[in-house]
């Protein structure tokens, strides 16, 4: 048995629930109440995507996405500067 290691973003949504989607997966999307039962419902959906893969005599995709976090600092806004002229 070969293991597929994806990628799954959950993010909030504008319903107060959660997204969850595979980005190397395209259409394989669930949502939940909490992101607990979004990660669970994602399992299940990438479970369903796969196995439907498998019965049409598909590839199966691997995800070769890299994630990456970058942190960004940006000034204080709303702070003006005090000038003076001369």
């Amino acid at each position: 048995m070969k293991t597929y290691p994806y990628r799954i973003i959950i993010e909030p949504d504008e319903n107060k629930t959660y997204h969850a989607y595979v980005p190397a997966l395209p259409g394989c999307h669930t949502w939940g109440e909490s992101i607990e039962i979004a990660r669970k419902n994602i399992k299940d959906a990438i479970n369903a995507y796969l196995r439907s893969l498998i019965a049409d005599g598909e590839r199966i995709p691997e995800d070769k996405g890299i994630e990456v976090v970058e942190m960004v600092s940006l000034p204080i806004l709303g702070k003006k500067k005090s000038f003076s002229y001369a």
